[in-house]
């Protein structure tokens, strides 16, 4: 097994590690605002999935009163051939944007709200009770489509920041350190090579002029 003495790095090694530490420096100080940028851009998010989680249970929470009113007044055949009599159905438009390099959802409903005569139902024979629990329906469709918009940004965010933390503390406490405890064994090395050949030549000088 060789030793210390054994090792004879170059100088172009010396000048590779160095090259390298720099470039994991910067590649952690940018991966290292990224990370930051994207906890900023995450806290964010979180407030508004706060306020859709609420906006989602109070929706959730009027359509099933407006459901069962809706059942006891019209009866359950005529709200079953009210909820069949629809024609229009949501359409549903995903497409993505992007968040310092994560790409999120972005997602758009049409046709969810409707007018009275848009429901297929007809205003004869109904009551107002039925148009109200239709509207309550139909707020909560809108409430879902955005708090899946939400949620699943939430989560890539999360995903990403997870991930660039990983990356970050791999440069930070492995990287940097191997690389810089081997620059600085090589610049030693190096040094002992110095004296050594400088040792060498000073002793055959001496020789040459006994």
């Amino acid at each position: 097994m060789p030793g210390l003495r054994d090792i004879k790095p170059t100088r172009s090694e010396l000048i590779n590690l160095k090259r390298k530490i720099k470039l994991s420096e910067r590649g952690y100080n940018i991966l290292k605002m990224k990370r930051d940028g994207l906890i900023l851009e995450f806290f964010k998010v979180l407030e508004a999935a706060k306020n859709s989680r609420g906006e989602l249970q109070e929706r959730y929470n009027r359509a099933v009163e407006m459901i069962a009113l809706s059942n006891t007044v019209e009866g359950t055949i005529a709200l079953k051939a009210a909820a069949f009599s629809v024609k229009e159905t949501p359409t549903i438009s995903l497409k993505s944007k992007n968040i310092m390099g994560v790409v999120v959802p972005e997602i758009t409903a049409s046709k969810v709200k409707k007018g009275i005569l848009e429901r297929g139902y007809g205003m004869l024979g109904t009551s107002s009770v039925l148009d109200d629990t239709a509207t309550a329906y139909e707020d909560l469709v809108e409430a879902i489509i955005r708090s899946a918009e939400i949620e699943t940004t939430m989560k890539r965010l999360l995903d990403d920041i997870e991930s660039t933390k990983r990356r970050v503390n791999a440069l930070e406490f492995k990287v940097i350190p191997e690389l810089s405890e081997a620059r600085d064994f090589i610049k030693m090395r190096l040094d002992e090579m110095e004296r050594e050949e400088l040792f060498r030549l000073k002793k055959i000088k001496k020789r040459g002029t006994a």
